[in-house]
């Protein structure tokens, strides 16, 4: 689908418009005529940018899309640019993956950290920043809480259905008894009983019914405390705490040696670093004197003053190499000890949290244990006293009477009882129901949970591997003068040279553009960010000649829907659109930042 951009005033465009077909597209022209121009303009629409035309005090750019159109409009208020109107990117984690993975114009921060020869993990790790993963966590932790509490009641639920279900069949069957039982009674009665005694008697056996039923679901009640009760004594008896020693001692024992470790490899590393730059620039003359001799240069050396060779320089260098190494290993093993020493720490505060829980969770239900035998006690004094007015009712009617009495007294019973039944059996089948969608749930979270904890080393070995996999593309595409380049664990890159590690700064400008090129396309992958940005904007490679320029663009193409980038006229014609920038309007007196 064809997208179209209309321009004005943005960066050094005054007025401007381009289409962009799926594929290539080649911005040609020579400076100032807006090529690097219209990849900001890009990046306004985008919204990663508020490049503004020097001196205009608004701007605007409309971008057509197969999802929409986007709008947006900048101001320049108190020499503050302000951006309105609705970007192709509104969430801010996916505007800086953007920036960072899918803008790799010459002021790109991956590429321009590679230049530089900075450790890459805060800029290629960054957009982990705007995702707010520990919030995440905690709000998953109350939601996975809250499921398993209700997935403990509907299970619960599921094991009292069968029971509470013939408890309603029974009543429903008693009832059906006690109803024929008093129609029988009603055809024989006599017409003479004395209703008023009759009525209290059925009253007084109403309220022992009502006794009844309330000491025993009290009885249950308790049995039931005494049974969770029991349990979570035994839960926290036969609870386990850790039997680590010193943890936290040894813990900060291991933090400070891997902090001296670190120390240690930085200074060495700087040591090296510097001698193998004199030593390959062979520029021993700067900071020592050397005698030329045709079976060898004599120097002095610059630290203890006594003569020496190159060659002793270079064997020392290389021990000191071998020392680097033997840091770096001991750095990954105090790494490792401190990691075990913070599992060990957790898992005792886990067990110590739990202790704490069962302990306040045990107080809790010896408190509800007392309370409810007391209202028990209470309820059995109620019962006592309500039989002894059926007992004395009971004397002053007739056997029929009495008989009738309690019948109505028992099918009223049975009616509450069975209406009590029947709402309970209602509640615990829609509990029940809900299990399966609940441990789904639960599950899902469980697993959302876990993908957030191992979030950052995932994105950063999908990162690593993303690098190994496309430097491999790109040592097979051209003839660069390393063998190879890797991202260590560190995220530092390490260049290989003739065998041995060397050092950025002995490669070429055009060598660093594409190893910023490498990994700005790890961040890509790694975070996904094809998904939400079918664009590639690519600019400032004057430095690459017209073959190496047509190889990187190619192997640039089949990794986005779109690829804009720039190109002097002097490159050969590329297969795909070319925008012509001599029909825009640019600044060309007062050029804006971007060109």
């Amino acid at each position: 689908m064809t997208w179209h951009i209309d321009i004005e005033r943005i960066a050094g465009i005054l007025d401007g418009a381009a289409t962009l077909d799926p594929g290539l597209n080649a911005v040609r022209g020579s400076n100032w005529q807006g090529k690097s121009s219209f990849i900001e303009s890009l990046k306004v629409a985008l919204g990663t940018s508020t490049e503004l035309t020097e001196g205009a005090d608004s701007g605007r750019v409309r971008l057509d899309t197969s999802e929409g159109t986007f709008d947006v409009s900048l101001a320049r208020e108190d020499g503050t640019v302000h951006r309105s109107g609705t970007p192709y990117l509104v969430d801010e984690y996916d505007t800086i993956r953007a920036d960072l993975f899918a803008c790799l114009d010459e002021r790109n921060e991956v590429r321009r950290a590679v230049r530089e020869g900075e450790n890459l993990e805060s800029v290629l790790m960054r957009p982990l920043d705007f995702q707010n993963i520990d919030e995440q966590i905690a709000a998953l932790r109350g939601e996975r809480e809250q499921i398993e509490t209700e997935l403990s009641q509907a299970r619960e639920a599921k094991k009292r259905l069968p029971t509470v279900q013939e408890r309603v069949t029974r009543l429903e069957d008693e009832l059906a008894e006690l109803r024929e039982k008093r129609d029988a009674i009603a055809d024989s009665a006599s017409d003479d009983a004395p209703e008023s005694v009759q009525r209290q008697l059925s009253q007084a056996r109403t309220e022992q019914n009502q006794a009844r039923s309330r000491v025993e679901r009290l009885e249950g009640s308790v049995e039931r405390t005494e049974e969770r009760l029991a349990e979570r004594r035994e839960d926290l008896d036969a609870l386990e705490i850790p039997d680590y020693t010193d943890v936290e001692s040894r813990l900060e024992e291991a933090r400070e040696s891997l902090e001296q470790v670190e120390r240690d490899a930085e200074v060495l590393q700087s040591v090296y670093s510097a001698t193998e730059l004199v030593l390959s620039e062979n520029r021993l003359d700067l900071i020592t004197d050397v005698e030329r001799d045709i079976e060898g240069d004599t120097l002095t050396c610059w630290t203890c003053g006594n003569e020496t060779t190159r060659a002793d320089l270079e064997t020392r260098l290389d021990a000191l190499g071998d020392r680097l190494t033997e840091l770096r290993a001991r750095k990954e093993s105090h790494r490792d000890t401190v990691e075990e020493l913070e599992t060990q720490r957790e898992e005792i505060s886990q067990a110590r949290r739990r202790e704490s829980d069962l302990e306040d969770e045990i107080a809790d239900l010896v408190e509800t244990l007392a309370d409810r035998e007391q209202s028990l006690d209470a309820a059995r004094n109620r019962l006592e006293e309500a039989t002894e007015r059926v007992e004395e009712l009971a004397e002053r009617v007739d056997e029929t009477v009495d008989e009738r009495s309690d019948v109505e007294s028992e099918i009223k019973y049975r009616e509450a009882e069975l209406e009590d039944a029947a709402d309970e059996l209602s509640q615990l089948e829609t509990r029940a129901g809900r299990v399966d969608d609940l441990e789904a749930e639960l599950e899902s979270i469980r697993e959302e949970l876990s993908a957030l904890r191992n979030r950052k080393d995932r994105i950063k070995h999908e990162a690593r591997d993303a690098f190994d996999e496309a430097m491999r593309e790109i040592l097979a595409r051209f003839d660069t003068g390393f063998e190879t380049a890797r991202l260590t664990a560190d995220f530092e890159i390490v260049v290989a040279r003739d065998g041995r590690e060397a050092s950025l700064d002995a490669l070429s400008e055009g060598e660093l553009e594409l190893i910023g090129f490498v990994a700005a396309l790890a961040g890509r992958e790694s975070f996904d960010v094809a998904e939400t940005v079918p664009l590639l904007l690519v600019d400032g490679l004057g430095g690459l000649d017209d073959d190496n320029l047509h190889t990187l663009i190619e192997f640039l193409r089949g990794r986005t829907e779109y690829l804009v980038f720039t190109a002097y006229p002097e490159y050969t014609a590329f297969d795909g659109r070319e925008i012509d920038p001599t029909e825009w309007e640019v600044a060309n007196e007062s050029p804006a930042t971007a060109g």
